[in-house]
């Protein structure tokens, strides 16, 4: 259940950055209030999948994959670029995830 969790606060960290990106420096309200909204759920999705995952985890896979995420949003619809070194970084986050993920915690 933890994971699905995230998976909801990573959607909601990805509808709430896409629509600060339209709201134009919160200057367009009705993005913007999307905006804040949006970012309230994801925290709260984000600490609900914390009562049973470790931080490390959590943070590792949320960050990791809303970066990644993110990016390709700007590519397909906001049509900004990426360099090769910009998709090696990605190669690189996306390792760094999976080693987290499998490798991170020690149970104390």
């Amino acid at each position: 259940m933890s994971y699905l969790f995230l998976a909801g606060a990573i959607i909601m960290e990805l509808v709430g950055t896409t629509l600060m990106k339209y709201s134009n420096g919160f200057s367009k309200l009705a993005p913007a209030i999307g905006c804040i909204i949006s970012f309230i759920i994801c925290f709260f999705f984000l600490s609900k999948s914390l009562q049973n995952m470790s931080l490390s985890i959590a943070y590792a896979t949320w960050s990791g994959v809303g970066i990644i995420a993110s990016t390709i949003i700007s590519v397909l619809i906001f049509k900004e670029g990426i360099s090769a070194l910009g998709i090696l970084g990605i190669i690189l986050i996306v390792g760094g995830v999976v080693i987290v993920n499998l490798f991170g915690t020690v149970s104390a």
